[in-house]
């Protein structure tokens, strides 16, 4: 069921930012954050937030050509992938599983856009649905799905 308190109006880029700061400081390792959104939604700066909020000083970029950005000098590694450009069958020969399963891979936070293109999706995720309005700015709705359990109120405390 949808929790209303998890919308969020973000009138501009700083408070997209500022969000995104929110959840690098507050998630735990092993989460997987499922990123939807038109282009130009605000996707990718909510990931440089999210950087920024896990202490990593190096420039975050979207990931459209390379498919994948690893940054491992912050709090937790930073895991932003990318699937824009590819067709869903070229993204399970990638075996992005690697990321959110425990394995090959130190576990942190996976940050997906375009995640409508994975063959499976990860059993616990936080789903962020973002879109742009002209004049209003972004409208944010987070959705934790499965055993997803992470307490949100301190992350969206202020957006409110």
């Amino acid at each position: 069921m949808n929790n209303p308190n998890n919308f969020l109006n973000l009138p501009n880029f700083e408070a997209t930012k500022t969000l995104g700061q929110k959840l690098g400081q507050n998630l735990p390792e092993g989460s997987v954050l499922l990123l939807k959104g038109d282009l130009g939604a605000g996707k990718t700066t909510l990931v440089q937030g999210i950087g920024e909020g896990l202490g990593i000083k190096d420039p975050i970029v979207s990931p459209t050509f390379t498919l994948i950005n690893e940054y491992h000098e912050g709090r937790l590694p930073l895991y932003h992938l990318d699937l824009y450009r590819l067709e869903p069958t070229a993204v399970v020969g990638l075996y992005l599983e690697q990321y959110w399963e425990a394995g090959e891979v130190l576990p942190g936070i996976t940050a997906i856009e375009w995640p409508e293109k994975l063959s499976y999706l990860p059993l616990n995720y936080l789903e962020i649905k973002l879109s742009y309005t002209e004049g209003t700015g972004r409208q944010v709705f987070l959705q934790p799905v499965g055993d997803f359990s992470v307490n949100l109120s301190p992350i969206i405390e202020g957006f409110l």
